[in-house]
């Protein structure tokens, strides 16, 4: 969250449409300004005809599951993110989550939490447990206990409910592949907003995991990643915004939204020397294989 007041908040303009539809795997409409329907018209004007809607804490998640119930071209994943495990569990006094300020609840309200995103990921609209996994950068190590304990969770949750596995890995790419090992990765795996370089590119194809590319790959400086897409095999790539955040280049620091993914998969195609409808089909095909739907 940027408290940045010369911010250019105008919306970017539409990209000409693909030719191939693709979906957009990963997106936090409840952040995103406008309503669903405008959000999804405006997406589906430019061949994004399906998003991922994702879940981050429970009245996230619950909306998630309310909004694909409602929209046919919506799916939802239901989660606790990683940082909002140790905030549940240690409590958050700065009340910088949308929840606001929060007491300690300690190992049972973590119980509690997860216990509701249990019951929401049988529902059938819902198709994946995301987004988990750890996060180094934003907690420090009072909170690890925390995100482990609730990654080994949803796993285990996205197991038994037969659904994919969303994972937000942040500075933790050793330790989510040992828990991954560990416990067992559900049979859909999905890295999104992918952050590993070409070695763990090769890592997770050789485990099968999905990698979802986002607008950071458009950054100047995001050579790294651009080797990791190079290194990725074709039918284990997929796209998403994350929207509102990371915009892709030249758009970087205005909103982002599910119709700005023409913008990153052309830049994908580039790097991996395809044309953008064959790109487009895969990564269509690769969205609808890793979700179930």
């Amino acid at each position: 969250m940027s408290s940045d007041r010369s911010k250019d908040v105008t919306p970017p303009p539409l990209p000409a449409p693909l030719a191939v539809p693709v979906a957009d795997s990963h997106t936090h409409l409840d952040m995103q300004s406008g309503t669903v329907e405008e959000g999804l018209a405006k997406a589906a004007s430019v061949g994004v005809t399906t998003v991922v809607q994702v879940g981050c804490d429970v009245n996230g998640s619950r909306w998630a599951a309310d909004t694909a119930a409602a929209h046919p071209s919506v799916h939802a994943t239901v989660a606790l993110h990683p940082n909002e495990a140790p905030r549940i569990v240690l409590g958050d006094p700065d009340g910088w989550s949308r929840q606001g300020e929060r007491p300690a609840g300690g190992d049972a309200a973590l119980d509690e939490a997860l216990a509701e995103i249990d019951r929401l990921a049988a529902l059938p609209h819902v198709k994946g447990v995301g987004e988990t996994g750890l996060d180094h950068f934003r907690t420090g190590p009072e909170g690890i206990a925390a995100q482990e304990r609730s990654f080994r969770a949803h796993i285990e949750i996205a197991k038994r409910h037969g659904k994919a596995l969303v994972i937000h890995d942040r500075d933790a790419h050793d330790d989510v592949l040992r828990i991954l090992k560990e416990e067992g990765a559900p049979e859909r795996t999905v890295f999104h907003c992918y952050s590993g370089d070409a070695e763990m590119a090769r890592i997770c194809a050789e485990n099968g995991y999905f990698m979802s590319f986002a607008g950071n790959i458009t950054f100047k400086n995001a050579q790294p990643l651009r080797d990791a897409l190079a290194a990725a095999p074709r039918e284990l790539v997929l796209v998403e915004t994350d929207a509102p955040f990371l915009t892709p280049a030249p758009y970087r620091g205005r909103p982002n939204a599910p119709y700005l993914i023409p913008v990153t998969l052309r830049a994908m195609a580039a790097v991996k020397g395809l044309d953008e409808d064959t790109l487009a089909a895969a990564v269509s095909a690769n969205t609808a294989r890793a979700f179930g739907y």
